[in-house]
């Protein structure tokens, strides 16, 4: 996934924040250490509403087009900062754990191999 670094970074009802989107194109950058076939991403910061209640809260979303299943982590929290680290940190934790399946998966496969044998 080589992309320009704010094409894939959504503000809605947020100001752009130079700083904000260099975190979450180094966080996208990151996330490629995990899985090699992303195929495309996309990184939506919003602000939905006030809450009477909350407060003013935060939400990110990172979609993940991978092959296979596309992947998508939302996360809401009282600071942008917060719900961007949350949802990268629950993106990681994912993508690891697709990868372990599919190395376990992958090591599975001879030994069913062996077990089946044709008897004359």
């Amino acid at each position: 996934m080589k992309s320009a670094p704010y094409d894939n970074i959504v503000f809605r009802d947020l100001d752009k924040s130079a700083a904000l989107a260099d975190t979450v194109s180094r966080k996208l950058h990151k996330l490629e250490r995990y899985c090699g076939d992303i195929i495309r991403s996309r990184v939506v910061l919003e602000a939905p509403h006030n809450h009477k209640h909350k407060g003013k809260q935060y939400r990110a979303s990172v979609e993940l087009a991978l092959s296979g299943n596309p992947v998508t982590i939302t996360n809401e929290s009282d600071s942008i900062h917060r719900a961007v680290n949350a949802a990268f940190n629950s993106a990681e934790r994912c993508l690891k754990e697709r990868g372990d399946r599919r190395k376990t998966r992958r090591y599975q496969l001879p030994e069913m191999a062996e077990e089946v044998e044709i008897e004359d």
